[in-house]
């Protein structure tokens, strides 16, 4: 089936010029090759091929477009044709010569000649004959070849093929249409183009058609593409990854590098949760309290009383240490509980729940301040219960969070807009019904392990079956579990388990697990995980969670019978199961449930009901497969399996297990579903009338036993040479393909896109030339194979077997894949030059979104396991997915590893295989497997290597149909292999002295060689060629020049005890060259390339080698290219790598600057004291000179030395540079105290700036412009505009103070708007106004999710400024953000109406300076030395450990003569080389100041979930603890304070600030700490020594710190840079170089008073130094930094953040004036005067005794802090008949309030037993409620209103007009601040909620709230209540209220006549009636022992 295009020639071209035609069918399109340089005619000559799936419509069309080919631009299209192809359905072969159509749909002259042959399936259109194909000989040349092949493939008579039809034996190398013989050109397949190790194609083929990238991403440099030999533009390229993802042919599959099982491995998690409040709970005047529940661990807030909105602010950590999987299934837990104490757990309010996943998937892996939606899970007809809002956060290791920065909330929470809910969760989440339905299970393992069972057995010899399987469901923290069926291996249970949940549901994965009932021991036999995102879709069109009734296979550990299965884990589900354990057949559906409908049970407990059965055929009808496989290789087989016989065994579910497996089957018939037993029966004549005379086809599954011959030290190898053993499995199983085939097919597009992106990436980190080109081919490609898809997955709609699950995935991947294919072509059409890594991300997403369509969830064929069995014991195993085994006719649905060779690696099962135990390959295998339809086996051989015979067992001789046993492989051919081994680099640090001695082992088929090894590096450049001779490989010559077997290279440390540590390991493809090919470019000779090397799942260093295998043809070994002796006499035989291949040299030299050591640590206990360092690179170095005394001064006293080296022209190629420090010892000793290795050289290759570059321009002035537009009021003004515009305007100082007044009064601005009076501002306003510019800016970024595009920027700057290009950009978009900018029209997003107040601001950076500058290492760059061995860890976290000091110094690398102009600059000091200008780096005393201002989400560390945290900073010697003003109970401290210390550089130079926890008792705990590194600080360039504030000012909150003006840093700045300037003059006006600042000219100080200054041009000038040509770089602003707080003892893991900022002034400069107060703003005293005048409407209690009538006895309480605190109560209005009182009654509430933060400050001992009083701050909140007095029982609670004193409502003028709406904020009311109003007075609603959890008007209150400052408050004494001073009028109140009270006795007798009268006299006869009755009883046994005793 297939579609061939010939395209001939295309004439009547107009012009000269390369052309190139492209062939479009179905969507998928192949180019031709470029002809270059034709004039009128283009003969192209090329033929296409299409494989047709389904028979070609006769509306289909075939389109041809001829471009005009552009290396560099796009193609320019000259004309299409299009045909429809009815002509063709018909007669299968059409020859056509036709015009050509141009864009407008014109015809134009040029026509194209084209033939077009169709093939269709099942030879419905005639037979189809190459010979008629324009004589193409390459075609019949292929056909002659293939027949002599088919004489040797059993039962194939050459003249039994209809001519035309190609044996399949060829179609094995038709595959590859890329032809091997250079004539053969037709067009490839889509997915044959992957290439592996980047074979070069050969001379003459044409570029690949189907690599539109290849074709347009030619190297310019290149002349290939004249010799026309489409070299591939890649080929220096790293062949690390891409050298075996990609693929180069059919015959081999690629191997998996990475050795490790990821999964199953435990790692470190923490997860925090903040609980700030909790708002709406439902329910009257409760104590509410949080409890937060991660997995098993409960932790729970503190209470607080009476209240509905309760703020907590309390912060909990979990700590975990368990594997990825378990962690993200655990269930976070935030549930409210109303009333819990020590006695009572207290009733629950709501709970809300979700897995760790979804928060570890969400961005930054956290949820920040949202509201979590409380609902009670035992009443789901109920609405929300109230909303928690909350952090979460899930923090792995190595992860950093990025905390959003802590400042005052002062938006109004918009809570609908912020909920807990992860991206596109709708707000309104339904309650649903999640049915989990459980049919039956099969295969189940026959096992008991308990020993009672076993002893039963023997004793009674009961031979049933040793199960009890029942299955347990677990999901979103709930279990179900169906019932036990006893005694069976093949349960039925048709059970349903019913969850009720929220859904969507934030919790996603069901867990699946069937158990082995049991009292003693109960196991799980296996688990499956439902991933519920994988079988619903929640887009528009999406569906509701289904499943089946679908088989699910399950995994675990062996199928042995043992007492202890030590991979029990497996069968948890953690870790990858090494052996089948049975399989479920299962369903699952979920139903919305409609909470108002009566009948519903409202409880979510779960249930479990029988499930309607489904019929057996459901899942599919039952057929016969068939699994072959060839074993070509079993090499590397670990020694200690050695020595005794081994055997392979393959399986396929239960079949071919020897263990339980074997047995005749049950059931016979195959229509029926199998048993776990192999199903044997007759052959019926299913496939090809293949009637088996012995009756019995039996499975053949493992290999005959052999024993291993040894390869070297480490390994074996099995010796099958021309015999390789074979296996066959029948086995049944429901047909299920068309799941696994859509699957394949978007694995496959997934495949090509990965390798096309891995490209893309090669290209870039290797900085070759049009990686946007290779991209956009990869788009296409993309977009083609999307549309093939939907043209290959519609078929096969009716299948009866297919679920719902089935048709809605079906119908969502064609969705999906139709618009990522329109997705990739848009894109295509976007990639530019410089957006080629955005649009790679993109690609990036796409693959992961197809990688997670193609995992189908509901399987069919379980996995093919491959297990070595060394003296019948399970050694090491290897799991293949059956998926890729599968066969099918279309290409692009058979599975990637079907009829190829795969190298399989085989690993020890379970735990086992962690950690260096796995790292050791256990065997490797060549293995051919093949599975399909027993019906489609008719090819099942038909990918292995050609020229085998079959060796078929004894019972099927005759039978060509029966499968062999063994191929005997009669062709041969010799080999030599040529390994050129040049070196490796980053490699493991295998030896305690941080260095390894490598040698690398290489191993090829059955032969290994080792490179010589090289002491002490890990940087080995061995240059060792390795020659294999002798070396056999079985297969046709040509197969082999495709498909060699794969290359391992392994690297080991060499020890001189015990044998080799294992470092890495890599594959490599050698390139092969046949013995009639000529040794010539442009494949030979091969060029170096880097291999990645692993290390279990992590990276460990790169190889750098070539592999070439060459033919021996008939003339021996006189034919290959010679080989040059040892050149090198002292290495002895050895022989390097030969001329062509090593790279090309050239000379360079190597400056290194010396600066200085640090932080050395002690060698074998002994001190480093006079240690130098070596610096190493490509067999040259220098020493540095001895420092003589480490501790007087660590510093070098030679700063610059050089050495010249010969490294290679190709910088990727560069050597390592090894720097090692030494030190010597007496007697002339030496001992290493560490070493690093600088992987690469180029960021310290001198560029020579470029000086056309626009900041080179020097010519003409630039005046940057500070003039003020308008005069405006005070300097300090400065009003911010948005941040992305440009407008930077300083402001004059021009009107005086008496003026502002009078504006000020003149205007009728609003209050906010007024200028903060100066004496008012102090550091806090700066800070807390840069904090709201911050998030602002973020706000913004977020908002337009600008991603500055950083590479535009060229990197001008050589070594001069080693800041990069892209830091500069970016810096200086940061100024213009960061620049206050000047008034004028406001530009873009600021909205009007929210003006800040003008304040001065500084910078918060949101991470450490650092990161923001590079390290500050323009200039001086500090390596870290590193000794011991690497930590096997995953990540390199430990690496930290490793770290024995440091090196300061920097390198220079320049090929030797330098450019004159360099030596000839002004002032050249040659003994500096290229360091000119650089510091001296003698001692220089520092005084340090360390402002530490807060730390945020400290870590716990007390057991009451708080800290105590206090301040310690360690420089040097100096260590000053803050201790005695630690801060109580507080995670969240503000220090405020600074700190002085003198230090002196170099000694002491790394700053610790540290926060510990004070206790009271026994030591204090480290919270955290951060190092500082004090001295790059202060030599940088960035002038990090006192940042540049925004404005210059000598007076006020903001005056200037640093003791240097701003003039006079600008002049040193200028001297240092030799820059021409600062001129200064006229006033208001600088000039630098070529550049020009104005800006103010005055400046006025305390008394007002005006002078002429420079300082504030000479400031403007220091903000935009990074405009100065030449020398320009950003200078620190003033700042903030926000620095992590790490813990040793948790690596990783961020323990808190700390703000701080240091300053540096050298102490022989004027000394700085005193430090800035930051202290902690001091909350001021206020008190609250509220008068509670009257209530009106309140609700009616109680019946009245008398009358019956309803009345209440009303008293109000109100509190500001919390009930417990300061609760204040009226007296009672008694009995009020209308719901009116009157009280006259004033409460007095003194408080603390921090305005900044608006926040009241409580300070309060947390119990009896605390040490201290603990500092909290809660929101100024003032709560009014209204009560019922009783006398007897509890006062009963009648409706409350919350007012926030910052924003409340004004009151109603009136009773009448205040109405319930008003606090429910559903109508607009003005709100009103106490602070600002001072006095207001009104009627406010109260408000309770009815039974239905609806507010209602409970009542109204009249009050007047009076705020005064303390000292206002002592001037103006008022009394509580109504006493003096200034005492209320008492109530005026109706008498009926005192009743009670004026006549007791009337009201007594009223009470018993009236009402109480008849139940009176009832109790008094009631208690006669018993009185009498105990009189009885009394006397009862005197009176009967009387008359007994007959007295």
């Amino acid at each position: 089936m297939a579609l061939l295009v010939h395209l001939k020639t295309v004439s009547e071209l107009r012009g000269r010029g390369d052309r190139i035609a492209k062939v479009t069918f179905r969507g998928q399109s192949f180019h031709s090759r470029v002809l270059e340089n034709c004039e009128d005619v283009a003969a192209f000559n090329e033929t296409f091929r299409w494989p047709v799936a389904s028979s070609i419509d006769r509306n289909e069309m075939l389109e041809i477009q001829i471009f005009n080919y552009s290396k560099v631009f796009s193609n320019k299209l000259i004309g299409t044709f299009r045909m429809v192809l009815q002509k063709v359905a018909e007669d299968n072969h059409v020859e056509v010569t036709d015009t050509l159509m141009d864009d407008n749909n014109a015809i134009i002259k040029t026509s194209l000649c084209v033939e077009i042959q169709y093939q269709a399936p099942d030879g419905m259109v005639g037979s189809w004959d190459d010979g008629d194909f324009l004589g193409d000989e390459s075609l019949q040349e292929e056909e002659k070849d293939s027949q002599e092949t088919d004489g040797l493939l059993p039962g194939s008579r050459p003249s039994s093929r209809p001519p035309g039809e190609k044996s399949f034996r060829s179609k094995g190398r038709e595959k590859t249409k890329g032809g091997r013989d250079g004539k053969h050109k037709a067009g490839r397949s889509v997915f044959s183009a992957m290439k592996l190790g980047k074979n070069r194609p050969h001379k003459e083929e044409p570029p690949r058609p189907d690599e539109p990238a290849v074709l347009e991403m030619e190297d310019l440099d290149h002349l290939a593409i004249r010799l026309g030999d489409g070299l591939d533009p890649d080929s220096v390229s790293l062949a690390s990854v891409t050298a075996l993802t990609t693929n180069v042919s059919n015959k081999r599959s690629k191997p998996d590098i990475k050795m490790e099982p990821s999964a199953g491995r435990p790692m470190d998690y923490q997860v925090s949760v903040t609980v700030i409040e909790a708002r709406q709970l439902v329910g009257l005047n409760m104590d509410p309290v949080v409890c937060v529940e991660v997995g098993e661990d409960k932790k729970y807030t503190s209470m607080k009383e009476s209240t509905n909105c309760p703020y907590y602010n309390e912060y909990f950590v979990f700590d975990f240490h368990v594997s990825p999987d378990v962690m993200f299934d655990k269930i976070i837990k935030i549930s409210v509980i109303h009333s819990k104490n020590l006695l009572r757990s207290g009733t629950l309010v709501g709970s809300f729940k979700m897995d760790v996943g979804t928060v570890y998937s969400q961005p930054e892996h956290q949820f920040h301040h949202k509201w979590a939606i409380l609902s009670d899970p035992d009443d789901i007809s109920a609405g929300l219960k109230g909303y928690v809002k909350c952090d979460v956060a899930v923090v792995g290791k190595g992860d950093n969070i990025k905390t959003p920065h802590k400042a005052n909330e002062t938006d109004e929470d918009d809570i609908e807009g912020n909920l807990l809910l992860p991206e596109g969760v709708p707000p309104e989440r339904q309650w649903a019904r999640f049915y989990v339905k459980i049919y039956r299970a099969e295969g189940l393992p026959r096992m008991n392990t308990s020993l009672m069972a076993n002893v039963k057995k023997a004793f009674i010899g009961e031979n049933k079956d040793l199960v009890d399987p029942y299955v347990q469901v677990f999901f979103a923290g709930q279990k179900g579990k169906t019932s036990v069926q006893k005694s069976s291996y093949e349960p039925l249970w048709n059970e349903q388990v019913i969850f009720t949940d929220l859904f969507p549901p934030l919790c996603k994965r069901v867990k699946v697990q069937i158990r082995d009932s049991d009292k003693v021991n109960d196991v799980a036999i296996g688990t499956h995980f439902i991933d519920l995102r994988k079988i619903s879709n929640d887009g528009d069109k999406g569906f509701l969670p289904t499943l089946g009734p679908a088989w699910v296979n399950m995994y675990g550990s062996t199928r042995n019978y043992t007492l202890l299965d030590e991979h029990q884990d497996l069968n948890e589900g953690l870790g990858e199961g090494v052996s089948f354990r049975a399989r479920l057949m299962l369903g699952l559906a979920v139903e919305i449930l409609d909470t108002s409908n009566p009948e519903l049970t409202s409880s979510t407990e779960v249930q479990v009901e029988q499930a309607t059965p489904v019929s057996e055929s459901c899942t599919g009808k039952m057929e016969e497969f068939f699994l072959f496989g060839a074993f070509l290789e079993a090499s590397m087989i670990d020694r200690k399996n050695g020595d005794k016989p081994i055997t392979f065994e393959v399986t396929i579910g239960n079949y071919g297990n020897e263990v339980d497996g074997m047995a005749r089957p049950q059931r016979p018939q195959p229509r029926k579903e199998p048993g776990n037993e192999e199903e044997v029966d007759l052959i019926q004549n299913s496939s090809d009338d293949e009637a088996d005379d012995s009756g019995e086809l039996a499975s053949v599954s493992s290999t005959p036993p052999m024993r291993p011959q040894i390869t070297d030290r480490n390994y074996f190898h099995l010796p099958y040479l021309e015999r390789k053993p074979c296996i066959y499995i029948k086995s049944w199983w429901p047909d299920q393909r068309r799941r696994l085939y859509n699957a394949n097919i978007m694995d496959h597009i997934a495949d090509k896109l990965e390798e096309g992106l891995n490209d893309v990436q090669e290209m870039i980190k290797t900085e070759k030339s049009y990686p946007e080109r290779r991209l956009r081919g990869v788009l296409e490609e993309l977009s083609c194979g999307c549309y093939r898809f939907l043209s290959l997955a519609d078929k096969d709609q009716g299948h009866s077997s297919r679920t719902r699950l089935d048709r809605e995935r079906l119908k969502s991947c064609m969705r999906e894949l139709e618009s990522m294919g329109q997705q990739a072509k848009t894109l295509r059409a976007q990639v530019k030059r410089h957006t080629v890594r955005d649009k790679l991300r993109l690609g990036q997403n796409f693959l992961q979104k197809l990688r997670f369509l193609a995992d189908e969830p509901q399987h069919s064929i379980p996995d093919v396991f491959v297990w070595m069995m060394s003296n019948n014991k399970r050694v090491a195993y290897a799991r293949v997915p059956s998926k890729d085994l599968l066969f099918s006719i279309v290409e692009e649905e058979m599975g990637k590893d079907c009829a190829k060779i795969k190298t399989l690696f085989l690993k020890l099962p379970g735990k086992r295989g962690f950690g260096s135990a796995g790292w050791t390959v256990q065997a490797k295998l060549e293995l051919y497997l093949w599975l399909g339809l027993s019906k489609q086996r008719k090819d099942f051989l038909c990918g292995l290597p050609c020229g085998f015979e079959e060796v078929k067992a004894a019972q099927g001789l005759g039978l060509h149909s029966f499968p062999p046993i063994g191929l005997l492989y009669t062709k041969k051919q010799g080999f030599q292999l040529r390994a050129h081994m040049y070196q490796a680099r980053s490699l493991f640090a295998a030896d305690s002295s941080g260095l390894s001695d490598p040698f690398a082992r290489v191993f090829f088929i059955n032969q290994s060689q080792c490179t010589e090894v090289l002491n002490e590096t890990l940087c080995p450049t061995w240059d060792q060629m390795l020659v294999f001779d002798n070396l056999e490989l079985y297969g046709e010559a040509h197969e082999l020049r495709d498909d060699p077997p794969i290359i391992v290279i392994e690297i080991y440390d060499q020890d001189s005890m015990g044998k080799a540590d294992f470092m890495g390991r890599t594959f490599a493809k050698p390139l092969v060259k046949m013995a009639d090919e000529a040794y010539c470019p442009p494949r030979f000779p091969p060029q170096l390339e880097y291999y990645q090397i692993y290390r279990g799942n992590a990276t460990a260093g790169d190889l750098l080698a070539a592999f070439e295998l060459l033919q021996i043809g008939p003339a021996g070994k006189a034919d290959l290219p010679p080989i040059n002796g040892p050149v090198d006499v002292d290495r002895g035989p050895i022989m390097p790598v030969p001329v062509g291949i090593r790279p090309v040299l050239s000379k360079y030299r190597v400056e290194v600057l010396f600066w200085g050591l640090r932080d050395l640590k002690r060698v074998n206990l002994a001190q480093v004291d006079r240690p130098r360092v070596d610096i190493e690179c490509a067999g040259r170095g220098v020493q540095s000179s001895l420092i003589h005394n480490y501790k007087k001064n660590p510093n070098f006293n030679t700063l610059v030395k050089w050495f010249e080296v010969d490294l290679p022209e190709n910088e990727l190629l560069h050597p390592p540079l090894n720097i090692r420090v030494v030190d010597c010892r007496a007697f002339g000793r030496y001992t290493l105290v560490g070493s690093h290795a600088v992987s690469s050289l180029r960021r310290f290759i001198y560029r020579p700036p470029d000086r056309s570059a626009p900041n080179w321009n020097t010519t003409g002035e630039v005046v940057v412009n500070m003039e003020p537009e308008v005069p405006v009021k005070k300097l300090e003004t400065i009003v911010k505009l948005d941040a992305t515009s440009d407008a930077v305007v300083k402001v004059d100082v021009a009107e005086d103070e008496k003026e502002k007044k009078r504006k000020k009064k003149g205007t009728a601005e609003d209050p906010q708007e007024e200028e903060p009076d100066e004496s008012m501002l102090d550091w806090w306003s700066k800070y807390f106004a840069s904090i709201d510019t911050m998030k602002e800016q973020l706000r913004q970024q977020e908002a337009s999710g600008i991603d500055v595009e950083k590479d535009e920027v060229d990197n001008t700057e050589g070594l001069k400024g080693l800041m990069k290009g892209k830091e500069k950009a970016r810096a200086a978009k940061e100024e213009k953000k960061k620049r206050t900018q000047g008034p004028g029209p406001s530009q873009g997003s600021e909205v009007p109406e929210k003006k800040k107040p003008k304040i001065d601001e500084l910078k918060v950076y949101p991470k450490e300076l650092e990161s923001e500058f590079d390290n500050f290492e323009d200039w001086l760059h500090t390596f870290n030395l590193l000794r011991g061995k690497t930590g096997d860890d995953e990540d390199g976290s430990t690496e930290e450990e490793r770290i024995v000091g440091r090196f300061k110094g920097s390198l220079c690398v320049y090929k030797v003569p330098l450019p004159e102009d360099v030596s000839r600059e002004a002032g050249y000091d040659p003994t500096y080389g290229m360091f000119q200008g650089i510091p001296s780096n003698d001692p220089i005393n520092v005084l340090v100041r360390v402002y530490v201002i807060r730390a945020t989400d400290l870590h716990p560390a007390d057991i009451n979930g708080k800290a105590d945290p206090y301040i310690a900073i360690r420089l040097g010697k100096s260590d000053i603890r803050d201790k005695e003003n630690y801060i109580s109970k507080q995670l969240n401290p503000v220090f405020g304070k600074s700190f002085d210390i003198e230090a002196s550089f170099p000694m002491e130079s790394m700053l610790t600030v540290a926060v510990y926890d004070w206790d009271l008792v026994g030591t204090d705990d480290l919270i955290g700490e951060t190092k500082i590194d004090l001295e790059n600080r202060f030599y940088s360039k960035h002038r990090a020594t006192c940042g540049i504030a925004q404005t210059y000012s000598i007076h006020g909150y903001n005056i200037w710190r640093d003791p240097v003006k701003p003039s006079q840093i600008l002049t040193r700045l200028c001297k240092e840079g030799r820059v021409d300037g600062p001129h200064f003059g006229p006033p208001g006006r600088v000039k630098v170089a070529n550049r020009v600042f104005t800006g103010p000219s005055e400046i006025e100080d305390e008394n007002g008073q005006r002078k002429p200054t420079d300082e504030h041009v000479a400031l403007c000038a220091l903000r935009h130094w990074e405009d100065i040509p030449r020398v320009g770089c950003r200078l620190v602003p003033e700042h903030v930094e926000t620095r992590p707080l790490l813990n040793p003892d948790k690596p990783g893991i961020e323990q808190g953040r700390l703000e701080l900022w240091v300053d540096m002034f050298p102490m022989d400069m004027p000394a700085p004036g005193t430090p800035l107060d930051i202290s902690p703003r001091k909350p001021k005293k206020y008190e609250l005067r509220v008068i509670v005048w009257n209530t009106d409407e309140v609700v009616l209690e109680d019946d009245d005794f008398f009358t019956g009538e309803k009345s209440s006895d009303i008293f109000v309480r109100g509190w500001l802090k919390g009930q417990q605190e300061d609760k204040q109560d009226t007296d009672v209005h008694y009995h009020s008949l209308t719901g009116e009182g009157n009280f006259n009654w004033r409460y007095l509430f003194p408080f603390d309030y921090l305005a900044a933060e608006e926040k009241i400050v409580i300070s309060k001992k947390e119990s009896m037993f605390s040490w201290d009083e603990t500092e909290y701050k809660i929101p100024a909140r003032l709560t009014l409620q209204i009560w019922d007095a009783d006398h007897f029982s509890a006062d009963d609670f009648l409706g409350a209103i919350e007012l926030d004193l910052n924003r409340f409502p004004r009151g109603a003028k009136t009773a009448k007009q205040c109405t319930m709406e008003m606090a429910t904020g559903e109508v607009d009311v003005p709100l009103v601040s106490i602070f600002k109003q001072k006095r207001v007075k009104g009627w406010w609603p109260l408000l309770a909620r009815n039974e239905n959890d609806e507010f209602e008007l409970t009542g109204k209150v009249e009050a007047e709230l009076h705020l005064l400052t303390a000292e206002e408050a002592e001037k103006n004494p008022v009394g509580l209540a109504r006493n003096e001073p200034d005492p209320l009028e008492k109530p005026n109140r109706p008498d009926t209220a005192f009743v009670w009270f004026l006549n007791p006795l009337k009201s007594i007798k009223y009470l018993i006549c009236t009402r109480y009268k008849w139940l009176i006299i009832k109790v008094v006869l009631a208690l006669l009636g018993l009185l009498m009755l105990a009189l009885f009883l009394y006397s009862l046994p005197g009176y009967m022992v009387k008359k007994l005793l007959g007295a």
